[in-house]
């Protein structure tokens, strides 16, 4: 068996995930300072999100690339090693339509 270790390195770890987010049309982010949280709003209800979501969804405008995304979120906290979770909660978001 040949194994191509560059190949395989170089697929996304989460395939559903989009490389260029971009919030949905449908959906509306906004801080709800009533429940002191971020929230998506959309026509049937709202979804609460955690505060390392709503970091994450807030910079999905469709400018920014995931590895933007990482980046600019592994700076601003000060840590390293958050892209698996960056990629786990777009490919989420992708599977419940928060994403375009």
């Amino acid at each position: 068996m040949n194994f191509d270790a560059a190949a395989h390195a170089a697929a996304p770890p989460y395939p559903d995930a989009p490389q260029l987010p971009h919030l949905s049309r449908r959906l509306r982010l906004q801080y709800e300072a009533a429940q002191t949280r971020w929230v998506l709003l959309y026509p049937e209800g709202m979804v609460q999100l955690n505060d390392s979501a709503a970091e994450i969804l807030r910079r999905c405008d469709g400018r920014h690339t995931v590895a933007d995304i990482v980046n600019e979120l592994e700076s601003l906290f000060d840590t390293q090693g958050i892209a698996p979770q960056v990629h786990e909660l777009l490919a989420e978001g992708t599977r419940r339509g928060w994403l375009d």
